[in-house]
């Protein structure tokens, strides 16, 4: 996520309308206890109706809205004496969304402003949270003491609460992050081939391609496309830290050897990367609309079916699973199988790593909040083990089973009635953008995520993927790529550093020149008709952007959070 200036169009945007219904409001209403959203079975009780406080909440994310009188949101309200009406981003960009509530200097009541979130505190616009932790012991312990100091901005407090990538007890987490994807049909047609490099993975694509041009139905097949929308082009640019056996550091890599930061846009396996897609785009290979689709054309595009392969992150694309099971299409193997590709095949590849904080990030309070500590409670209650299992699982004999083991199932029915759209908005509350844990649920037995219980894996996959990983000998989507490594060191992941750069420093400058000039000139590049011209054209510009100030304080601050990382080792 590459942070941005807040442009005079900008300012002028529409979203201030739409966002601003409800903004740092707290309003009450009352919820009966009785009746199908409150019943003896879901575990309300009987009292007397009390009043429920609303909170607002924007996520400059694109999102599914609930529908008002959601039943499990409605349970939550009656439970924690609160709800939160979230709304999330559309039509804009995140920090385009965030500039124009800074600009009306009102906000909701609680905020994640995603790739702004460095906006939001620089503006003022976010209260510190410092004085109030102590008195939500949820809250509080949701990280440790070492973690909570990884959030502390340069005044030394806290102003967000990240709320991903935090485990209770064992991370249990059965899908990758980001990988190439090929779907299950052009697999099954390869005869399910070993698949290492990119030379591989291109190979089958261009050769199922040539033979079945078309689905069923007679729709042209787009062999390969690539999400370029904003700050999510790292599904474009940020390949070649794992073709050379990286994790995912996100905007340098890290020699661990050496402990030096090393810019993967200038070396070999990136020249190699963008040559291949250059050679792939002049195949006819490469969708000539991937340069130009918005994040939700390319979902679209997904979910017809249509696409055969793509690199991205599972969480970035796993509702066009969704999409593509209630259309039907998993018989025609149209779901995505990930690989871990390298551009040697000597080298061992390192996609996955354990789950970890991204301080740079989190869900805030906003200065328009006129109760703080209500919102704190909310935040503090929802981290509770009935409410968790409410978020994850749902009602116990509608979404769920407990057997005599203790241990949480669902049947195949409702593991499809639970990725339809509508019973989703209608039912379903999993606060998602707001602080959980993954996973094991508080009895350690289990899992706070459905799709990571071992025995329901299996279950939620559509058909065409049981088939496809069978065939490969395995149960998860990890056994397909590499196993989920602790993370390198206490630095990682360093994106989380560099999402938090602004103008304020030469490095943060560096930075948004370097990313302006990658979301520019790549696309030119892989359209090139001379590659050669095009990519020295691209360094060119690349260099002129000064990458060296940004390296450097990357460097610092490597070696400032592995300095920090003693005083907490055991």
């Amino acid at each position: 996520m590459k942070l941005k200036k807040i442009s005079t169009a900008v300012l002028a945007t529409m979203m201030v309308t739409s966002m601003m219904t409800g903004c740092g409001s707290s309003s009450t209403d009352t919820v009966e206890t009785t009746g199908s959203n409150a019943s003896k079975e879901d575990g309300a009780s009987e009292e007397a109706p009390k009043e429920i406080r609303e909170y607002t909440a924007f996520y400059a994310v694109p999102g599914d809205e609930l529908n008002s009188g959601n039943k499990i949101q409605e349970i939550i309200a009656e439970k924690t004496g609160a709800r939160v009406v979230e709304t999330w981003l559309t039509g804009q960009t995140a920090s385009e969304a965030i500039g124009t509530l800074i600009a009306s200097g009102e906000y909701p009541d609680l905020i994640d402003g995603s790739d702004g979130t460095g906006l939001l505190y620089e503006s003022g616009a976010l209260i510190p949270l410092d004085d109030y932790l102590d008195d939500y012991p949820n809250l509080k312990n949701f990280w440790s003491e070492e973690e909570w100091d990884k959030v502390r901005q340069d005044d030394g407090k806290i102003y967000w609460i990240p709320q991903f990538g935090n485990p209770y007890e064992k991370d249990m987490a059965p899908t990758p992050g980001e990988a190439f994807w090929i779907q299950a049909r052009v697999l099954e047609w390869g005869g399910y081939p070993e698949l290492k490099t990119m030379d591989d993975y291109f190979k089958l694509i261009e050769d199922y391609n040539a033979a079945n041009p078309t689905m069923e139905d007679g729709t042209a097949n787009i062999p390969y496309t690539i999400l370029c929308d904003d700050w999510r082009y790292f599904c474009l640019e940020n390949a070649p830290q794992f073709l050379a056996g990286h994790p995912n550091d996100g905007s340098v890599i890290v020699d661990t050897e050496n402990l030096k930061i090393v810019d993967y846009n200038t070396t070999p396996e990136a020249k190699l990367y963008f040559g291949k897609l250059n050679e792939e785009f002049q195949k006819g290979i490469v969708d000539p609309e991937a340069f130009t689709q918005s994040y939700d054309e390319y979902i679209a595009k997904l979910s017809t079916g249509r696409v055969l392969g793509m690199v991205d992150q599972w969480w970035q694309f796993q509702n066009a699973r969704d999409a593509i099971k209630q259309q039907g299409l998993e018989a025609q193997g149209c779901n995505y199988i990930p690989f871990a590709l390298v551009a040697d095949a000597n080298v061992e590849p390192d996609y996955n790593t354990e789950s970890a904080i991204n301080p740079a990030n989190g869900v805030g309070i906003s200065v328009s909040c006129k109760d703080p500590e209500g919102v704190l409670q909310f935040l503090n209650d929802i981290l509770e083990p009935e409410i968790r299992i409410l978020r994850g699982w749902g009602i116990e004999g509608e979404d769920y089973t407990v057997g005599e083991d203790g241990l949480f199932t669902r049947t195949d029915e409702q593991w499809t009635q639970t990725s339809n759209a509508t019973y989703k908005a209608d039912h379903l509350c999993t606060y998602s953008y707001l602080p959980n844990y993954t996973g094991l649920l508080a009895d350690k037995l289990n899992t706070s995520d459905p799709v990571q219980q071992p025995s329901e894996f299996v279950k939620s996959l559509p058909s065409d993927v049981r088939e496809a990983l069978a065939a490969y000998g395995a149960e998860t989507y990890l056994e397909m790529m590499d196993p989920a490594d602790a993370a390198p060191g206490p630095w990682f992941p360093m994106y989380s550093h560099s999402n938090t750069m602004t103008t304020s420093t030469p490095g943060g400058t560096a930075w948004l020149k370097m990313t302006e000039i990658k979301q520019k000139e790549l696309p030119k590049v892989v359209m090139a008709e001379d590659f050669e011209q095009a990519w020295n054209e691209y360094l060119e510009a690349y260099n002129g952007t000064n990458p060296q100030a940004f390296l450097d304080e990357m460097q610092t601050e490597l070696d400032a959070r592995v300095e920090s990382a003693k005083k907490y080792a055991k």
